[in-house]
């Protein structure tokens, strides 16, 4: 499954780098929320948590209480940008279980198997999720909120 920005706009970070380039070897986050070199920028969606096994309002739920106790973070210490480290993103795209093409080529042709054509390495990265399920990763999430710490997150 090709990413294809449709949009009609590019994000570009802070090196003049745009997103499309950075994900051109497949998507890399943290949580599926943060993308490093990209502060302040957030990501609603499925892919690299609790993934499409979960229902999509509780992805999108779980992930904005974590968005906003980030913002809150930044507001309340003075922090003008938050995005994580390059290890943190690349630690947690290591972590992640990602889906075979056995099951993909099965479906039904639609979004999430390039209608129905082969997919790439870069591709499943689009599909990845936390190994040990939603549940787990909305506990996961959770715990990482409550902290305080922001484990992976560099605040400026």
């Amino acid at each position: 499954m090709h990413i294809v920005h449709t949009a009609h706009y590019e994000t570009y970070g802070k090196s003049g780098k745009s997103l499309s380039e950075h994900w051109s070897d497949g998507m890399k986050s943290l949580h599926g929320i943060n993308i490093h070199g990209f502060p302040n920028m957030f990501i609603l969606g499925l892919a690299q948590g609790g993934n499409l096994v979960a229902n999509v309002t509780h992805n999108f739920s779980e992930s904005s209480t974590a968005i906003a106790a980030m913002v809150r973070e930044c507001v309340e210490k003075g922090h003008e940008t938050l995005e994580p480290t390059h290890e943190a993103e690349k630690q947690w795209v290591n972590s992640l279980e990602v889906q075979d093409r056995g099951f993909l080529a099965n479906c039904t042709p639609g979004y999430y198997n390039n209608e129905g054509h082969t997919t790439t390495d870069r591709d499943l990265f689009s599909s990845a999720r936390y190994p040990e399920g939603s549940v787990a990763f909305f506990n996961y999430l959770k715990k990482w909120v409550e902290s305080g710490n922001f484990d992976g997150l560099t605040f400026t």
